[in-house]
């Protein structure tokens, strides 16, 4: 028993070394397929016994892999109870599929209802439960994408924790967290597009935007004119050289500093409109303007400006 302890210690210390005892080099390879963990410098082998972690089974497909695994879904912070609870199914049949008779599936039924009851059982879980659940909709109304959601759910934890929802509508702080989740991460999504999804009215979802930023001390990057260049042309059905060509256009501004101050939504309005006519793609102020949902006088006023200080040849009209 005592000859053993010496040699499993100098395993552990192995295994824990984070550099060579030979050469001092900490260019470790760890080749799982022999369990041998190898200096790169010098050769040596530090220990040859490594603890495989991975599945005891193989799977070549990807159906198969999937059949085999036995982990359930990932933490969501988009779920109120961040998907550790369980649920217990509508199907009233056995794994056989035979019907279960009726004592079981009442039964089932009850512990169906206490399992409900169970999940939400705090004023928290029942905020987050409803938050939650109009962050959803709102993600699918306005087609935001898992990371950005997941970001809007953290944000609202925060604020809830807070105390920031206490006094506000929980749709008006949803609809806030998401806005400031797609500005955090660059998504083109206005403040009006929200608030129109969230049935909440954009000067509530406004003050609960300010007060997220002003609590939670929040540092909101500056609008990019280039992110919503894209969006404006798809649904006018602009050509991908002219949106480039806009695009160009835009950085060219920022350079000179003359998009400094300006909506980024009308800066990309009338650079996608300055570009249409030197393509000679045919397309209104009115279109552009109700794309970008912003106003011809907008799409106007940023045209000249850009036309001026950039000095853009536009082409006759015909």
């Amino acid at each position: 028993m005592n000859r053993t302890q010496p040699k499993t210690e100098n395993v552990q210390k192995q295994q824990l070394a984070e550099k060579c005892p030979e050469c001092l080099g900490d260019n470790l390879v760890h080749d799982y397929d022999t369990g041998e963990t190898i200096c790169g410098d010098c050769g040596l082998v530090l220990y040859d016994q490594m603890v495989d972690k991975g599945p005891e089974w193989r799977a070549f497909t990807v159906q198969e892999k999937t059949s085999r695994s036995r982990v359930g879904m990932p933490t969501s912070y988009s779920i109120h109870d961040k998907g550790l609870s369980t649920t217990i199914s509508q199907v009233d049949r056995d794994a056989l599929g035979r019907k279960l008779p009726l004592s079981t599936r009442l039964q089932m039924w009850r512990l169906r209802k206490w399992q409900i009851r169970s999940r939400v059982h705090s004023s928290v879980d029942r905020n987050l439960s409803q938050a939650m659940g109009e962050l959803d909709r709102l993600s699918g109304q306005v087609s935001i994408p898992q990371a950005v959601k997941e970001q809007a759910a953290i944000i609202y934890r925060k604020a809830l924790d807070k105390g920031l929802v206490r006094g506000r509508t929980i749709a008006g702080v949803a609809a806030a967290s998401l806005y400031a989740a797609c500005r955090k991460k660059g998504t083109p999504r206005t403040l009006r597009e929200i608030s129109e999804a969230s049935l909440v009215d954009k000067k509530d979802v406004a003050r609960c935007y300010r007060l997220l930023l002003q609590e939670l001390e929040f540092h909101m990057p500056v609008s990019d004119p280039l992110t919503y260049v894209s969006k404006i042309a798809e649904k006018n059905g602009i050509s991908g050289r002219t949106q480039g060509a806009a695009i160009a256009l835009l950085r060219e501004a920022k350079r000179r500093r003359v998009a400094s101050g300006k909506d980024p939504m009308g800066m990309a309005a009338a650079a996608l409109y300055i570009t249409c006519l030197q393509n000679n793609e045919k397309i209104t102020q009115k279109d552009i303007a109700d794309a970008a949902n912003v106003t011809e006088v907008t799409v106007r006023n940023r045209y000249k400006a850009l036309k001026k200080q950039l000095n853009i040849q536009i082409p006759d009209k015909t």
